[in-house]
């Protein structure tokens, strides 16, 4: 996904459905350079007319409230942050990452110069999944870690975070799996934590949650055979995190696309659900097409964001049709569906699921009504993946304090460091991070998000699935 959206060239005069930001929430700083890139998380946006055209395709949507938002009235929170330059490393080597560095262990110095590992023990300390090293040459490490999460849990208490210089060490503990952390990235807790969720998630997709029950009969049970094949599964999943916004926004992105064409593959897909299928699904990539699921179904983007995953980075479902079990945890963590997985060609494919195991030739007969499909292709203003990786952080860390339930949540906040000025918008309806030049002043970035929002809302039948989508969460 590309986390990024450029304003339009000489957009027409703005006039707000919603009121719009205005300058008298902010300071003015003198300044003459300003690059726009930001993300549009929303639910329903006002409708506007005559679109124009957009230079990226970066939104991250998810269905609600249609309702005028309220004006706002919070200062803005101005905040100095000092990011360490990027540093390339082997995390964007390929589209399909596999498993990395197997002859590291705890012990070699290349492994403790890693800035961000991953961790998934089981409660009596064996080592089930580890981003760089083998597993098995982990052990010691991994008890290590169990120890630290039982000694906490003997004393009544929960270990959550543990900070030592500029390394965070996050747990989570989800019964008997113990998921962990370790970075020195600089990513707040609640995306570091919000992660790990992700790839217990991940694993749940593939074994359902009544893999506890195994550890309830055998506490030392191995889980690494289970898991046999599935090492670019979580590698393209960690990936994700530093390119994809939806990976802390819990929401999907649309491919951009005339509304006529959406519609018409909408009521393709309706057909196909009307007909005994669980959940229609057609992708372009990571991006929604369309989809539609049986009455009261409800997808969790967490679930859409696990599955495509899943799928994208099972190199076998591109070769040939597919019929794969798989679980959504957000919808029912304890139970398989089947996907019938179809590729049209390389970007574009079909999900069907169903809790039918039997329905591989009805799901198949559904796929033919559709056969051809044509996207067109966005580039990216943010050109290289150290870019995307920094630029995403940023993003992070200013969706973490704008939803900091410990200090309140606020309305709007201007922050500037050394490579970016960064201003997010919230209001019931939707969600604005953007991202400028460092000499960009607040009002030049006041005006050009202001333009932003107009185009999406001239555009919104185009960029956001809306009408007709029966999920909501």
């Amino acid at each position: 996904m590309n986390p990024s959206i450029a304003s339009p060239s000489d957009p027409p005069p703005v006039q707000f459905n919603l009121p719009p930001l205005s300058l008298s929430l902010f300071d003015a700083e003198p300044s003459t350079h300003q690059q726009p890139n930001g993300v549009v998380h929303g639910s329903a946006p006002p409708h506007y007319s005559e679109p124009s055209t957009p230079t990226s395709s970066g939104y991250a949507a998810e269905r609600g409230s249609t309702s005028t938002a309220t004006s706002v009235s919070h200062e803005i929170e101005e905040l100095n942050i000092h990011d360490p330059p990027s540093v390339p490393d082997d995390s964007n080597a390929a589209s399909f990452p596999g498993k990395r560095h197997l002859d590291e262990d705890d012990g070699s110095a290349s492994w403790r110069k890693r800035k961000k590992h991953f961790f998934v023990l089981s409660h009596s300390g064996k080592p089930i999944y580890s981003r760089y090293g083998d597993e098995h040459k982990l052990a010691g490490f991994s008890a290590t870690l169990q120890a630290i999460i039982s000694f906490v849990e003997n004393g009544d208490d929960r270990v959550k975070l543990v900070r030592a210089g500029k390394h965070q060490v996050v747990f989570l503990v989800k019964g008997p799996i113990y998921l962990v952390c370790i970075s020195c990235t600089e990513e707040p807790y609640e995306s570091l934590r919000a992660q790990l969720d992700l790839i217990y998630g991940q694993m749940i997709v593939i074994l359902t949650k009544s893999v506890h029950r195994y550890f309830e009969k055998n506490p030392k049970f191995d889980m690494t055979p289970l898991l046999g094949g599935t090492d670019t599964v979580f590698s393209s999943l960690i990936h994700s995190f530093n390119w994809n916004p939806a990976t802390f926004l819990h929401a999907y992105t649309c491919l951009p696309l005339a509304y006529a064409t959406r519609q018409a593959a909408g009521a393709i897909l309706q057909d196909v659900a009307d007909s005994g299928v669980l959940f229609a699904i057609l992708m372009c990539r990571h991006k929604v097409i369309s989809l539609f699921g049986a009455q009261k179904a409800s997808l969790h983007p967490d679930d859409m964001l696990l599955l495509t995953n899943f799928v994208m980075s099972t190199e076998s479902f591109r070769t040939s049709e597919a019929f794969s079990p798989v679980c959504l945890p957000r919808y029912n963590p304890l139970a398989f569906l089947y996907a019938y997985i179809h590729y049209f060609d390389d970007d574009t494919y079909l999900m069907l699921l169903t809790n039918n195991s039997d329905a591989f030739y009805h799901l198949k007969d559904c796929s033919i009504y559709l056969d051809q499909y044509v996207s067109s292709e966005y580039s990216a203003p943010i050109n290289t993946p150290q870019q995307q990786k920094r630029l995403l952080r940023a993003y992070q860390k200013l969706f973490a304090s704008m939803h900091d339930k410990g200090i309140g949540p606020h309305k709007t906040q201007f922050k500037r460091d050394e490579n970016y000025v960064l201003l997010c918008w919230v209001t019931q309806d939707f969600e604005l991070y953007a991202a400028f030049d460092p000499l960009a002043d607040k009002a030049t970035a006041i005006r050009t998000c202001n333009r932003v929002c107009q185009w999406v809302k001239d555009v919104e039948n185009e960029i956001f699935l809306l009408g007709g989508n029966p999920f909501s969460w």
